[in-house]
């Protein structure tokens, strides 16, 4: 069982930048390939991005390529978020998610989510 908690979130103006944070429980965290998710107003949730158990490979959606950038520190049982140059379609719940599989990827169905935390991006 792993639990996700996600923190970071919150009001930025357009032009701005968020790092979003995933703390997650129990000693097996790099066993888990972990992604970040995203649910708009009246949207179904999409993939963010993803990142290998180890972090040595990283995939993100057209959309934030070049914008936000996923990391992890497997020491620390984190994995990150940097959101720069944030723009008001940014705007939405975030949520951490962890998986059995290599990595995470747009239709991978992750084992175990987090709670979620807004990011409100202002125009």
């Amino acid at each position: 069982q792993v639990q996700l908690v996600e923190s970071g979130g919150g009001l930025v103006q357009a032009g701005g930048s968020l790092r979003l944070s995933c703390a997650a429980s129990g000693r097996t965290f790099s066993s888990y390939a972990m992604g970040w998710f995203r649910q708009a107003p009246g949207k179904e949730r999409v993939y963010v991005a993803g990142i290998s158990r180890s972090g040595g490979g990283t995939l993100y959606a057209d959309s934030v390529k070049g914008q936000f950038t996923i990391s992890r520190d497997n020491a620390k049982n984190t994995v990150y978020l940097q959101m720069d140059s944030l723009k008001p379609e940014d705007t939405a719940i975030y949520y951490c998610a962890a998986s059995v599989q290599p990595t995470v990827v747009r239709t991978t169905t992750p084992n175990y989510w987090g709670q979620g935390t807004q990011v409100t991006v202002s125009s």
